[in-house]
């Protein structure tokens, strides 16, 4: 095992690497010289798959980060001038409400723009319009009312079939939108908290009636820019992005207590065309989990998700992964792009979940530059949840899981080998590992693996018998 005292300057770049940065790269390249790791660059070579509202494809070997420039807007207020007050304690829920039909009226008239001031800002749920921008200024915190009846109870998601929690509805996100086009989220680092607390304790004292909401969900929506904020302790999933295309999502921090329920990062599901970068996440979830739909819902609805990059995010879960591929993958997911991840003090690094009844597919993943401290599984492909939403689901449903390339990864002080555990009848395949390095594994800890089939080259400790060792594998 490698005496990591001997590398000074490695661990004072990874003392660096708390969020993302230009550090990654250097990281990487140390990495590569003491490991002595044949690097090669690594194209994507998706092929295209149709997609329901394609949009603007994203470039995966272009530039290396996704537009974020501001619309201007024709009308710019305040939302002090729809008398809102920001003191922590007064409800703002009428104010927002008629601010944003103000808003409205300027859809077709050059868009328009509310700014929330330095304050604390507390309000029920809210619905966006289009052509519209948010703007948190610096020091403005909007707040989620701590009364239930202020997050109305909506239809469930398609998709799903029911509430992701509960059966039948589900409660509204604080910041919601249903058939946009051309929104922005964004300030100056200011902060939206969802006050999750009241939720997550009805979950954990089995109270809880309906689903709880999401802080930000957008569906059926393209043209979505959310950036440069802070977003503070969801009830349930942070960012859910759904039916929606041509999304970016950058320079976000999200954080919620490391033991808050299904208090995911952020969620693209059955959605195109989407971007995630430069994010640090804290989470009692999944930082970023991929997702389209569960079960018979999920197969029937057919959207899958789709032309996603994922790169320069960091953070950290206790419980679950740094990057999650399903579980409620039954549209289908393909072509995802993971790079440049930092995962540390975690359940898992990257997770593939699906399950007997899901059906869909999962197919063209490639995860390359991954740096993780201290994650417990880094490679974790899992099935069996027995997590379906009603009997309804067909026990014949099998997913197809295809070409997943994993190259250039390192995890230090592991603690359990991969576990890659495919499901009978339905085996996962094309699996490619190139340039894997699992530091700290005790030398009897062996690889679990199940129905799979692959190729690697340069990965150690050696893996299971079932990825054959190809020396001339390049994972292209």
């Amino acid at each position: 095992m490698m005496d990591m005292s001997e590398y000074p300057i490695l661990n004072k770049l990874i003392a660096a690497v708390k969020k993302p940065s230009w550090a990654f790269p250097l990281l990487l390249f140390t990495l590569v010289v003491i490991l002595s790791l044949q690097i090669t660059t690594n194209e994507s070579g998706f092929p295209e798959r149709p997609v329901s509202d394609p949009g603007i494809p994203l470039d995966f070997s272009g530039s290396d980060t996704c537009d974020g420039s501001l619309p201007a807007r024709e009308l710019k207020m305040s939302i002090v001038e729809f008398g809102g007050v920001g003191d922590g304690v007064t409800s703002n829920t009428a104010a927002f409400s008629a601010a944003m039909k103000k808003m409205k009226s300027f859809e077709a008239k050059g868009g328009a723009q509310l700014n929330v001031p330095r304050g604390r800002w507390v309000t029920g749920s809210f619905n966006l319009t289009s052509n519209f921008t948010l703007f948190l200024e610096e020091g403005a915190v909007i707040m989620g009312s701590e009364d239930p009846k202020e997050w109305p109870i909506i239809e469930p998601l398609p998709s799903y079939g029911r509430g992701r929690e509960r059966l039948g509805g589900r409660h509204i996100s604080l910041i919601h939108g249903n058939g946009l086009t051309n929104v922005v989220i964004t300030g100056q680092n200011g902060t939206i908290d969802g006050r999750g607390k009241m939720w997550w304790d009805l979950w954990w004292n089995r109270t809880l009636e309906h689903t709880r909401g999401h802080l930000l969900e957008i569906m059926n929506s393209r043209n979505i820019l959310i950036s440069n904020l802070t977003l503070r302790n969801s009830p349930f999933w942070t960012i859910h992005p759904v039916y929606c295309s041509n999304v970016v999502i950058k320079d976000m921090t999200i954080l919620a207590p490391l033991n808050a329920p299904n208090t995911d990062g952020i969620d693209p599901d059955s959605s195109t065309n989407v971007c995630i970068e430069d994010c640090y996440i804290e989470s009692g979830d999944d930082l970023v989990a991929v997702k389209s739909g569960w079960d018979q819902y999920g197969i029937s609805m057919a959207r899958p998700s789709s032309n996603i990059i994922i790169r320069r995010v960091s953070g950290t879960t206790p419980t679950c992964s740094g990057v999650g591929i399903g579980s409620e993958m039954s549209g289908g997911i393909s072509n995802i792009r993971v790079e440049n991840l930092h995962i540390r003090n975690s359940a898992a690094g990257i997770r593939i979940k699906t399950d007997k009844g899901r059906g869909g597919y999962i197919e063209n993943i490639t995860i390359t530059n991954v740096v993780m401290e201290n994650v417990k599984v880094p490679l974790r492909f899992s099935r069996g949840a027995d997590d379906h939403p009603d009997d309804g689901w067909d026990r014949k449903a099998l997913p197809r899981i295809n070409r997943i390339l994993i190259t250039n990864l390192v995890s230090f002080g592991s603690r359990k080998a991969p576990m890659l555990l495919g499901i009978e009848g339905a085996p996962f395949g094309g699996i490619c590992m190139r340039n894997v390095s699992l530091l700290g594994l005790p030398a009897t800890v062996k690889w679990n693996c199940e129905h799979i089939s692959g190729f690697v080259n340069g990965v150690s400790p050696a893996p299971c018998s079932l990825l054959q060792t190809d020396a001339s594998m390049t994972c292209t």
